[in-house]
């Protein structure tokens, strides 16, 4: 269900993105609006800043935890003028994102040349897992890590 405010905040994100394609970046913007109602922007860096994750969705993410000072931003709301992708969505569940909100569709990327189709078969589909194999490689050492971590005791839980 969705609102005037909603709207306006998926109004804002699409005209983010055409205003970044006139500055030479790619056709993606994102507002995250928090569940106080703070907002942070954001705009697709990934060739401005030679950064392949930095896609508007996340874009925003760091805006908004580095300046709230929080990893988690529960309660808010991320706005996109596309689909998010799977990294974008990821992004977005480990900052307990409560919801988003887009405007073009994955298929509309897809027409634009931003075809995600492979990256969402590829967690929908073992088959597909060929694209980027994986494998564990078990040592020793291997839970090290995770025992410092429970034995660290000022640690911050996320």
């Amino acid at each position: 269900m969705s609102s005037p405010a909603d709207s306006d905040h998926l109004e804002r994100a699409v005209d983010l993105a055409v205003q970044n394609v006139a500055a030479d970046g790619g056709p993606f913007g994102a507002v995250l609006v928090t569940a106080g109602g703070r907002r942070f922007e954001g705009a697709n860096r990934v060739t401005a800043d030679h950064d392949p994750t930095a896609h508007a969705e996340v874009v925003a993410l760091r805006a908004a935890c580095a300046r709230l000072g929080t990893h988690e931003l529960t309660g808010a709301v991320l706005y996109a003028s596309c689909e998010p992708c799977p990294m974008c969505l990821a992004s977005a569940l480990w900052a307990r994102i409560e919801r988003i909100m887009f405007a073009a569709g994955r298929d509309d990327a897809a027409r634009a040349g931003f075809d995600d189709a492979a990256f969402y078969e590829y967690f929908e589909s073992p088959a597909r897992r060929g694209m980027l194999p994986t494998a564990q490689q078990r040592s020793r050492e291997s839970l090290a890590p995770f025992e410092a971590w429970s034995a660290h005791e000022s640690r911050t839980a996320y």
